[in-house]
């Protein structure tokens, strides 16, 4: 078969290949060069399709390194925005074994990459980066030998991040509720229980009398706002367990009811 015509398209860089008259196939600019495919020229059937083959190949090689342009992807993730341009498995995997050759699409580099980032100025903990890996289409494997690198102090550092907005509470609500809620965070965050604890040791939260007091009145006052128009007795009983929900000891509670941190007489006032 000759090629009779070779004329450009609306797009950039496209080619249509007229083959005895008829259109043909459609090549791009580097194809045409690598077989010279010039009006004139003769090709067989196996020769048209390896000039398919390669066209398809450029294409797929193309599209994935303009994506990886932007920013560093997984090989799932180049896999399925070339799927989402039609582009064949064929060409597709291809394309991410060349790109994988070249070093440009590597999983286990993403991963150190993506925990890298993290640990600098992000808020995941271990289970929560694992999680969102696997969701990118890394080998939980691959994954969790990376993470299993990293020092615990490297994760205290993230945790710190995560739970530092909360060190203002101190003195508005009792020691063990900021504890609680702080493990309850870093627990959502992908943090387990050990390395939690050691985030919130490492604030320093020692217990302080005079601010432990200071959140017992805080808290104290704020109970007796909700429940003052009951009787006595059934005041001082719900106003007890209001402070023992929010984590105040039984001692600190009887503290309170017994007049030695507020007068209770004072507490029409607030």
């Amino acid at each position: 078969m000759l090629i009779t015509k070779v004329s450009a398209q609306r797009r950039p860089g496209r080619y249509n290949i007229f083959l005895d008259g008829k259109y043909a196939f459609s090549a791009s600019e580097k194809t045409i060069a690598e077989f010279v495919l010039l009006k004139g020229k003769e090709l067989n059937d196996d020769q048209i399709e390896q000039v398919r083959q390669f066209d398809a190949d450029a294409k797929a090689s193309d599209l994935a390194a303009h994506f990886l342009s932007y920013e560093p992807r997984t090989v799932f993730e180049v896999l399925q925005y070339l799927k989402k341009h039609e582009i064949s498995d064929e060409a597709a995997n291809s394309a991410v074994s060349q790109l994988n050759e070249l070093g440009y699409l590597d999983d286990r580099q993403y991963v150190r990459l993506f925990i890298k980032n993290d640990l600098r100025v992000g808020s995941d903990g271990p289970k929560s980066l694992l999680r969102k890996l696997t969701q990118k289409g890394v080998d939980p494997e691959i994954s969790q030998v990376e993470l299993d690198e990293i020092d615990d102090e490297d994760w205290i550092d993230v945790g710190q991040r995560v739970i530092k907005s909360m060190v203002h509470q101190v003195g508005k609500i009792s020691q063990r509720e900021i504890e609680r809620k702080m493990r309850s965070k870093l627990l959502a965050h992908g943090f387990d229980g050990g390395i939690s604890s050691e985030i919130i040791s490492s604030l320093d939260l020692a217990d302080d009398e005079d601010m432990q007091m200071e959140a017992l009145k805080k808290q104290g006052i704020k109970a007796y706002k909700r429940f003052h128009r009951f009787d006595e007795t059934e005041r001082k009983f719900k106003i007890k367990k209001y402070l023992f929900s929010h984590g105040f000891s039984s001692g600190e509670i009887d503290a309170f009811l017994n007049g030695e941190v507020i007068d209770l007489s004072e507490l029409a006032e607030y």
